[in-house]
């Protein structure tokens, strides 16, 4: 009886603290939702923004933005930049992770180090680097690739192209996310019990065995919180975009949704279509997530 009772204060303590970070989650992120989603149905623009009365302008926001093919054409842009550069950084994420996992003393503390350096640098940095790297006047790639015959290179623009544009662009994001994922998928993976993966050396088990059948399904839900995290951050991808454009790129060839809905609302003042662009953006964002959250719905039940 005691230990009911304990149990139920218990039960309610965590009620009230869970409560109180909901009012706050919700306080700070609902309250944009809110206003994006009224402002959607409303005619907004730059005489809103200083003081004149919206009017209610029901579907056509949507029907306008959703009808103009710039859209789509960001939208599967972005989405092939989002899955491209996810399930790469990933991959090589897994890789350094089990790398890590292999060595041992100072080559390992000298990886993790420069995971956390990469991983510190500014964005702002990080962009400015790879900027100078490929500038088509002295940058380094191209005087390398020149130097071994490629004279095509030569003054070659790298960030005029649409095609080389989202070549650099995307070396930068998975530059900018491989430590994060390492770092993640090595912590999960020192949890796994090295009596097991013995047993299976006894067993006569590979080392590609003991990949496929004892470290992959045992890491398997850090592996899917983290390609559902970089999915989320790629598809939201904006200030890399943005400040690789200022270099020189064609704008409309290089937008990502992001952009796009920046463009919207700072360049045309057309806040009510960014709004639009911004709630599909997040419907895009759940419909991508909801494979995750069905699956940790499952093994709840179970």
């Amino acid at each position: 009886m005691a230990h009911t009772k304990r149990r139920k204060k218990t039960n309610r303590a965590a009620s009230l603290l869970l409560a109180g970070s909901l009012v706050i989650l919700v306080a700070g992120l609902g309250y944009p939702v809110l206003w994006q989603i009224i402002t959607s149905f409303q005619h907004f623009g730059l005489e809103q923004q200083f003081g004149a009365p919206p009017t209610f302008a029901g579907l056509d926001n949507y029907i306008r933005i959703f009808t103009d093919d710039r859209l789509w054409s960001v939208v599967v842009r972005s989405l092939l930049f989002c899955f491209f550069n996810a399930f790469i950084t990933v991959f090589i994420g897994l890789m350094i992770a089990l790398l890590m996992r292999a060595v041992h003393g100072g080559i390992r503390i000298v990886i993790q180090i420069a995971l956390l350096l990469a991983w510190a640098m500014p964005m702002v940095a990080a962009v400015t680097v790879f900027r100078w790297l490929f500038d088509y006047r002295t940058g380094v790639v191209n005087w390398l690739l020149t130097s071994l015959g490629l004279s095509s290179f030569e003054r070659f623009a790298w960030l005029s192209h649409p095609m080389t544009f989202f070549i650099v662009a995307s070396l930068i994001i998975i530059w900018m996310s491989v430590p994060f994922v390492a770092l993640s998928l090595f912590a999960g993976l020192t949890q796994i019990s090295t009596d097991v993966i013995e047993a299976a050396e006894i067993d006569g088990a590979s080392r590609t065995q003991q990949l496929r059948y004892i470290l992959m399904p045992m890491v398997r839900p850090v592996l899917s919180i983290v390609l559902l995290l970089q999915l989320i951050w790629d598809l939201r991808v904006f200030a890399q975009i943005r400040l690789l454009q200022d270099a020189g790129a064609p704008v409309s060839e290089t937008n990502l949704l992001g952009n796009f809905i920046y463009e919207l609302g700072m360049g045309s003042h057309d806040f009510a279509g960014a709004s639009a662009v911004s709630l599909f953006v997040l419907t895009l964002t759940i419909i991508i997530s909801w494979p995750y959250v069905r699956s940790l719905l499952k093994e709840d039940e179970q």
